[in-house]
């Protein structure tokens, strides 16, 4: 049983353009809303860049002052450092503003993405989800969204100073001496030519392997934590811990490699914006100027202050474009997201006319290459059930899908009530047809919020009802709490008991379309009876199709529909396939086999101990 928060699952997302998804935003399309936020943080950074040289600025009008033969003009000293104390708290207010916006920034940024992609989702197919991994959609939603936070808070600060404090620096320098300025930048070139070799394809293939291996692991881990209880139960941790190494192995050895690439550009870079390697550097150049007699001794401060200003920012330029790419990645990833096909919704919806469903020759496939129901012709008269039956892989679990358009079909047409359900809204769809899977979703809400999730007004009354019908009540009495007991805080469930809450509430809706995925198969038999036996009180005008695992649901049935490879192979009445003594009687013969032998296996194993 798997839990999520009631209040995001009923939380209205945003309304938003199709069209603005279409092709996949681009990340300056994303980021467009928020230019005025931007302007602000790069306008208080700029400013608050500048300002901080008037300290550096003021040591070096000190240095010639006190360094000069005429005597000390006092006046001119204590403006000098008014000037320079002025600065610095200039630096300081307008670079703390510059942050402060940025921070707010980063998270209306991230609250903007998490709303795109919760519209987005809100309107994919369903069916999309069941053919990815939890942990990489998780990741997408979460740690992506988050990654652009040094891009928005931090990047744009760090990147305005790497460029407008070298720029104001190096015009001050130039009118000082040009020679040595040249000289200076000696350790910045070098630091700069290393920057194209931390982008090459190959760096950049690299870190994607790393991306994606990150992704692997965080898949791994939900897949084992969410399915530890039948990984145990049968022995197989053992190998859902194989998975999860390999995943561990496959991330050390991209991480190996990216790191093994990047360590020696970043060494040299380091090397050349180091203190020390600046310092010699002006040293140099400026003691070969002075012993020349090219120029005065005071003339070298401001390029060791100066000259030492600009690794830094230069260095941070470094770890913006580390952010900007990482952020790009992730970007990447979120556009892949906003940019999945819509569910299409028409533009205006037809109401039906009753609740006969009919497949018309249809098809479907889930890529191109590999067509997985192939020419369905299927008419489900109300009131009846049909039960769907054949091996593993005849598309019994895709057909049900497409009845609650979870896909739409490739080819041909599903029709309820004389309307495609391409001319049906969504709310009207769901309104018409229920679902029960195996694969049980419960909110991290109370018992009755989950059985009422498609009728929030209905009474308690209602739900014991629905709940009575499912044969749940009982245990339900028995959680601490009965009906307010919070699932996934006060107490769990069972997977046959999670079915029964997810078939509860599919019978409290009362739609008159039910589809079922052998929906009781973590049931006993006794709650399998309860069941069917609910099922045949529902009667009347509902239109059921379920799959069927069990002879007790086929013989219930009053059509039943074989699928090899895709395709109906047989239909009629239970009884009356078995007497044909075709596909369907041999099918059932050997899996009626198959079960006698499993408990057989089980018998001889619990005499043998």
């Amino acid at each position: 049983m798997t839990t999520i928060d009631l209040a995001e699952a009923r939380e209205q997302s945003p309304p938003s353009s199709d069209a603005h998804f279409a092709a996949g935003p681009s990340m300056a399309g994303l980021l467009r809303p928020h230019l005025g936020g931007f302007a602000a943080v790069v306008i208080l950074q700029v400013v608050g860049a500048v300002a901080g040289l008037a300290p550096l600025l003021a040591v070096v009008a000190l240095g010639r002052a006190l360094l000069s033969p005429n005597p000390i003009d006092h006046g001119h000293v204590w403006i000098v450092v008014i000037a320079g104390a002025v600065g610095l708290f200039v630096r300081l207010l307008f670079t703390a503003a510059s942050s402060g916006i940025g921070h707010l920034l980063d998270g209306q940024v991230q609250l903007s993405f998490r709303r795109q992609l919760t519209a987005r989702l809100g309107r994919v197919p369903i069916g999309w989800f069941s053919r990815r991994r939890t942990g990489e959609l998780a990741k997408v939603v979460g740690e992506d969204v988050s990654a652009v936070h040094p891009f928005i808070a931090h990047a744009p600060g760090e990147l305005v100073s790497a460029f407008v404090v070298p720029l104001v620096s190096l015009s001050y320098l130039f009118t000082v001496d040009w020679r040595l300025t040249l000289i200076t930048l000696i350790p910045v070139v070098l630091a700069v030519a290393l920057v194209p070799l931390m982008m090459t394809p190959t760096r950049l293939r690299e870190q994607e392997e790393f991306d994606g291996a990150m992704g692997r692991i965080a898949s791994s881990v939900v897949e084992f934590v969410q399915g530890i209880s039948v990984v145990k139960a049968f022995g197989g941790s053992g190998r859902a811990h194989r998975k999860f190494l390999t995943a561990v192995d496959e991330f050390v050895s991209s991480f190996y490699r990216m790191v093994r690439g990047l360590a020696g550009i970043a060494a040299g870079m380091q090397l050349a914006l180091s203190p020390p390697f600046v310092l010699l550097v002006v040293l140099i150049g400026g003691s070969a100027l002075i012993t020349t007699g090219s120029m005065a001794p005071a003339d070298l401060l401001p390029f060791l202050l100066l000259g030492l200003g600009l690794t830094a920012p230069v260095a941070a330029l470094g770890h913006g474009f580390d952010d900007l790419q990482a952020a790009r990645r992730a970007v990447g990833r979120v556009r892949d997201v906003l940019a999945v096909p819509s569910l299409p919704e028409p533009a205006h919806p037809v109401a039906p006319r009753g609740h006969r469903v009919e497949l018309h020759d249809v098809r479907f496939g889930y890529d191109a290459d590999h067509e997985v129901l192939r020419g369905i012709d299927l008419v489900l008269e109300q009131g009846t059930t049909t039960a769907i039956v054949g091996p593993s892989g005849s598309g019994k679990s895709t057909l049900v899908q497409l009845l609650p358009r979870f896909f739409d079909p490739t080819h041909g047409s599903i029709v309820l009530g004389g309307v495609d359900l391409r001319e049906l809204g969504s709310s009207e769809l769901y309104r018409m047809v229920s679902f029960v899977f195996q694969d049980v979703r419960l909110l991290r809400a109370s018992v009755a919020d989950n059985i009422a999730l498609a009728v929030p007004q209905a009474d308690l009354d209602d739900v014991v009802r629905a709940a009575r019908l499912a044969d749940i009540h009982d245990r339900i009495l028995e959680l601490p709490r009965g009906y307010e007991t919070m699932l996934g805080a006060d107490a769990g469930l069972s997977g046959g008991e999670a079915q029964r809450i997810s078939l509860a509430r599919a019978l409290l809706a009362a739609t008159p379309v039910l589809v079922l995925d052998e929906a009781t198969s973590f049931a006993d038999p006794q709650t399998e009876q309860a069941v069917r036996r609910a099922l045949g009180t529902l009667g009347g005008d509902r239109t059921i199709l379920v799959i069927a695992h069990r002879w007790e649901t086929v013989a219930d049935a009053d059509t039943v529909v074989m699928l090899e490879n895709g395709a109906i192979v047989e239909r009629g009445r239970p009884a009356e396939l078995l007497a044909q003594n075709g596909k369907f009687a041999a099918f059932w013969q050997s899996h009626r086999t198959a079960i006698a032998d499993e408990i057989g296996d089980v018998l001889r194993g619990d005499e043998s101990r």
